[in-house]
């Protein structure tokens, strides 16, 4: 390939790697490729992602040494007199600038193949999971790849108005699946309203998702006015596809996508609704309206989920069909009841078809819960807690959780997706339609719609401060979840979780209490405290039967004044704590398998007992910049598979070269 085909090559791709080797300087038409890298990630946004095969990238930053040298030999056999100064000041730029990007060191990885595993895994994306049976799916995608494909070089809104459950994500999903591939990057922000509180001003969480996600680093707003300058600053010369999932209020468009101008030529902008009022206040390009499945793709949508064939068996044929009317040719309800059908007798079948008929055909809530209803105590429980506490969590950390509380959650979470109920996504992620998680929520405030501290589980930020402050929580509550902003100044009594004596899942962001700590349950087996207020967990906080904890953003500066006899902790989540100065002693955490200690940068060293931690799987350090050595006895961890030192600009590499032998180094 000449030259020119290069250059031409380079200015046409999304992402370029670069291998740094000791003769890299050494060669004219390397370096002058390098200077066009570079110009087109400064004015399209183009991904450079450095490889450093057996050369230090501090030599590749000052050019020192023999790579040194030969960037200035080939300077002098390029060019001479002017042309020599600014060639060499060009190239001295660009090696400095690459030098500083996120890369891979070849030296922190034990052969090739590793490195090479990496790099595949960050450059070649991962479709979205979208559907096991894509009935009637297929037309609608191309309808609306067509209309994108005939809107003009700018940018293009699509909008995908559809009632709950008829679809919207998936279609969404596939649209992505097909066309990612043509933009210099992508993000698919699901649930957006989850996210969204309309009593708060400045909602900066979804503006810092849609920046990180794209761009692959971390961004932290001030403001929404500053995010929107960000968003413009950051993506307006960047051809990108976005999808925003679930929007329910103008609000969320107007911070994320609320000026075209925002965003390279070419951005394609996909956004799903039930409310096709706010599209039109969008002034989007093109609406797709989900029309109902036909009678026939709904029989056969239908049959793939409970015959597991595209047709209904013989003998079920009537049922299948009286059944299928009644779901309306919506796809949730298609799914769910066929899923829940699957394998039963003739006799369940006519016994769902009686209920059916006496639920208005409108009440597809009360459809869906006749597949909940048929589940054992322990799936309704399992259920319950994924749709308030763990949607979006990782399914083996919740499994290892709930199965502690006694639930067989190996067994029950399977059981909840062979029925359609929930969803496990290619990141192994729990995930539940809104329309399930909806009515999973009504199901526990029907049993008391007036006396929340009743019911077993609490979710609304208002039934829960109400609790909390009139101290009406009782032994029925078994979860708990208050998620306040950073800058909220509500205090609660710890007094007010005493009677909460079968309390075993509690998520609290922000939240200040005072009082003592004894009074909170002993039952706990899951703590997910964001900005844990204190400077240690007090000694009467007894943790002895949880599993997993998780104090990230905390304002811990020790873990625990005394060393704790904590069993059963599995998971051990201290993240972003930045006055975090020491570890806990590990001695008697004999269970523990992840520790994450990512971004606490006033972390001076790792306690020496971290030797004993005999079934430790991960240790996540990044970006611990004060972190200076290892302890030796981190060498004799035979159970451990990945140790994350990335962003330990302090760390020596003897440390790392000891430990590189063992396991997975990801630096």
């Amino acid at each position: 390939m000449k030259q020119e085909e290069h250059m031409r090559a380079i200015g046409h791709t999304k992402i370029t790697i670069i291998v740094f080797s000791k003769s890299y300087t050494e060669s004219a038409c390397s370096l002058l490729e390098l200077e066009k890298i570079i110009e087109c990630h400064e004015t399209f946004g183009q991904i450079v992602l450095p490889v450093f095969y057996e050369i230090d990238p501090l030599d590749v930053c000052h050019q020192k040494d023999d790579f040194g040298k030969a960037l200035e030999d080939t300077a002098h056999r390029s060019y001479a007199g002017e042309q020599l100064q600014h060639a060499r000041s060009r190239w001295s730029s660009a090696l400095k600038r690459v030098a500083g990007m996120t890369g891979w060191d070849h030296r922190d990885f034990r052969h090739d193949a590793e490195l090479v595993e990496q790099i595949v895994s960050r450059v070649k994306p991962i479709d979205l999971f979208i559907t096991e049976y894509p009935v009637g799916l297929e037309s609608r995608v191309e309808e609306v790849i067509k209309c994108i494909e005939n809107q003009s070089t700018k940018v293009c809104m699509i909008g995908i108005w559809g009632m709950g459950g008829s679809g919207k994500t998936t279609i969404a999903k596939a649209i992505c699946n097909r066309i990612y591939r043509k933009f210099l990057a992508n993000s698919f922000i699901q649930n957006i309203k989850e996210a969204w509180d309309p009593e708060y001003e400045e909602n900066v969480r979804l503006q810092e998702y849609l920046l990180s996600d794209v761009l692959k680093s971390k961004f932290k707003i001030q403001s929404v006015r500053i995010g929107r300058t960000m968003i413009q600053n950051e993506l307006s010369r960047r051809k990108l596809l976005i999808v925003l999932d679930d929007v329910n209020e103008f609000g969320q468009l107007e911070i994320l996508c609320g000026c075209r101008e925002w965003f390279g030529q070419g951005t394609v902008i996909i956004i799903t609704t039930r409310d096709v009022r706010l599209l039109n206040q969008l002034k989007v390009n093109y609406v797709h309206k989900m029309d109902f499945l036909d009678e026939n793709k709904s029989l056969e949508l239908f049959s793939w989920h409970a015959f597991r064939d595209a047709k209904p068996r013989k003998e079920f044929k009537e049922l299948a069909r009286d059944t299928v009317d009644y779901c309306g040719g919506l796809p949730l309800a298609l799914e769910v009841l066929g899923s829940y059908l699957c394998y039963k007798t003739i006799e369940v079948w006519k016994s769902v078809l009686l209920k059916l008929q006496r639920i208005p055909p409108d009440d597809l809530v009360r459809a869906l819960k006749i597949s909940f209803e048929d589940l054992r105590d322990t799936e309704k429980d399992i259920f319950l807690d994924v749709c308030c506490f763990f949607i979006g969590k990782d399914r083996d950390y919740v499994t290892e959780i709930l199965n502690d509380c006694g639930l067989h959650a190996d067994i029950g979470i399977t059981v909840l997706i062979e029925r359609g109920l929930i969803k496990v996504e290619s990141n192994n992620k729990l995930e539940m339609h809104i329309l399930l998680q909806e009515m999973g929520r009504e199901i526990i405030r029907q049993v008391y719609p007036e006396e929340p501290g009743k019911r077993s589980r609490l979710w609304l930020q208002d039934d829960v401060k109400d609790v909390l402050k009139e101290n009406t929580g009782t032994e029925a509550i078994q979860g708990l979840s208050l998620e306040l902003h950073s800058t909220s100044r509500d205090c609660f009594k710890t007094h007010a979780f005493k009677e909460m004596k079968k309390l075993r899942l509690l998520r609290l962001d922000h939240v200040q209490v005072v009082g003592d700590y004894g009074h909170i349950s002993k039952e706990l087996r899951w703590i997910c405290w964001k900005g844990f207020p204190s400077k240690y967990i007090p000694n009467n906080f007894y943790m002895g039967n949880v599993i997993a904890i998780d104090l990230r953003h905390s304002h811990l500066q020790l873990v625990w004044k005394q060393p704790q006899v904590l069993e059963r902790l599995k998971f051990l989540n201290l993240s972003h704590s930045k006055y975090l100065k020491e570890t806990p002693d590990f001695s008697r955490l004999p269970s523990l398998e992840q520790l994450i200690l990512k971004d606490c940068p006033s972390l001076r060293k790792l306690h020496q007992s971290i030797g004993d931690l005999s079934n430790i799987l991960m240790i996540n350090l990044k970006d611990c910049t004060s972190l200076r050595c290892l302890p030796r006895e981190i060498y004799k961890l035979r159970s451990l598979k990945t140790l994350i030192l990335s962003g330990c600009s302090k760390l020596s590499s003897i440390d790392i070269t000891q430990v590189k032998s063992m396991v997975n180094i990801i630096g």
